[in-house]
């Protein structure tokens, strides 16, 4: 039986993934290669935003080939902690949001693909009479 929260939060994650890849390069990566911050600190925000990029596809792939299949206990259980993951993701940008009075929209994907993975898991634990 598929699990449809999980393939539902794997294909909003993969556009996420690809908006990442492709609409924030242009928009945040592009410019601040060409800014005059030091050289060591505009490799180590590289490092990491493509760390994020790895991250979103990686999850993707957990998300969609588990949701075709679900099978057992541990991947219930890693996704379920994928999705608070990505719940702490939204409240990171919502408090740095705050922080600097500024719009940092990355919670209105982040949170609800968080939801969305523990609800699947919540699901999946119900169906197969697993305690998470």
């Amino acid at each position: 039986m598929k699990n449809r929260y999980w393939l539902l939060g794997g294909v909003i994650n993969l556009f996420t993934a690809l908006l990442h890849t492709f609409g924030g390069e242009l928009s945040l990566v592009v410019p601040l290669m060409d800014s005059s911050l030091q050289l060591q600190a505009k490799t180590e925000w590289l490092g990491v935003w493509h760390m994020i990029t790895v991250l979103l596809f990686a999850t993707s792939y957990v998300l969609l080939v588990n949701g075709w299949r679900p099978k057992s206990l541990e991947q219930t259980i890693l996704i379920k902690y994928i999705g608070y993951l990505f719940l702490l993701f939204g409240m990171v940008f919502i408090l740095v949001s705050l922080y600097k009075q500024t719009l940092a929209p990355q919670w209105i994907l982040f949170i609800p693909m968080g939801w969305i993975f523990i609800q699947g898991a919540r699901i999946q634990a119900e169906t197969t009479n697993m305690n998470l």
